[in-house]
């Protein structure tokens, strides 16, 4: 289905009220390439081909160089690409909005989102409740933080921290963690496994625990968050080891980025918060509309 005209109205107004809400709290808008050399080395995420290099799957690893050459907070919104992603949710070709704030833990990012998606929501409709396929969400309402630990022990009956299967871990999500959600309010899913945050900071208090978090709205993930690693030889360590396992799998095996691996080795990258935000389904939201396709302009 295409997009409507309404839809597409709606959708600038919001974005017009994301870069109204950043341009007031000092961020600087930034555009990094799509085309890259080295995507980040993830299992099960595949960037399309382009000549001898890849378009993007994220522009993080582009933005953090940024934050590592004295950036304070920056936020981009661009075309990002994954390969075979197709259905109500997914498409090849999206639109992703990330932050990076220096000094900002994953709370402090969880903070920031509360109030630009109550403010985005109020000044594209009007309101900050979300009505989707019969739930109803107000994004000023108190957000509810579920921890992944709890989720998986209550809805799949095993602890994920414990005796973590990737395989498992990724079906139980999709088939009985994701569907049990609160959807009458924001949730945040909180403290990932560490072997689920290959670019996330451990918790200082629990090293099995990764300081990242996914957003979802009315039971749609919509943002993934993190507390962002620093460490410049484990980083390398997690890199290679996701490398191994792509290329057991058949995938692209992406050579490393050198150039941000050094910002961190050279201990350049500082201590900052990110996040990562799905710009169509905010808009298929805050229209109501079935599925990303009604929001997207690919006429």
């Amino acid at each position: 289905m295409r997009a409507s005209l309404d839809n597409l109205a709606l959708r600038a107004r919001a974005m017009a009220a994301i870069r109204h809400w950043f341009g007031g709290r000092g961020y600087l808008e930034v555009e990094t390439l799509v085309r890259i050399a080295a995507p980040a080395p993830e299992p099960h995420i595949d960037c399309p081909r382009s000549g001898d290099a890849w378009l993007r799957a994220s522009p993080e690893l582009q933005m953090k160089r940024l934050m590592a050459a004295g950036a304070e907070k920056i936020f981009q919104i661009g075309p990002c690409f994954r390969a075979g992603e197709r259905g109500r949710l997914h498409a090849e070709e999206f639109t992703m909005l990330e932050w990076y704030r220096r000094g900002a833990d994953a709370l402090g990012i969880l903070d920031e989102t509360k109030v630009l998606l109550r403010q985005t929501a109020l000044e594209a409709t009007g309101s900050t409740v979300i009505r989707y396929r019969g739930s109803q969400c107000d994004l000023a309402a108190d957000w509810r933080v579920v921890t992944v630990r709890e989720a998986y022990l209550r809805h799949a009956g095993w602890d994920p921290l414990e005796n973590f299967d990737q395989d498992r871990f990724d079906e139980d999500m999709a088939l009985n963690v994701e569907p049990a959600l609160p959807k009458d309010a924001p949730c945040v899913l909180y403290g990932y496994p560490r072997q689920a945050a290959s670019l996330a900071r451990l918790s200082p208090e629990d090293a099995r625990v990764a300081e990242r978090w996914e957003l979802y709205l009315c039971g749609i993930e919509v943002a993934n968050a993190f507390c962002e690693l620093a460490d410049g030889a484990e980083q390398r360590r997690r890199f290679e080891e996701a490398r191994r396992e792509r290329r057991a799998l058949g995938e692209d095996d992406y050579p490393l980025d050198e150039g941000f691996l050094g910002d961190l080795e050279r201990g350049e990258f500082p201590s900052c918060g990110g996040i990562a935000v799905g710009i169509d389904r905010i808009a298929m939201l805050l229209c109501g509309a079935d599925s990303i396709a009604e929001v997207m302009a690919a006429w």
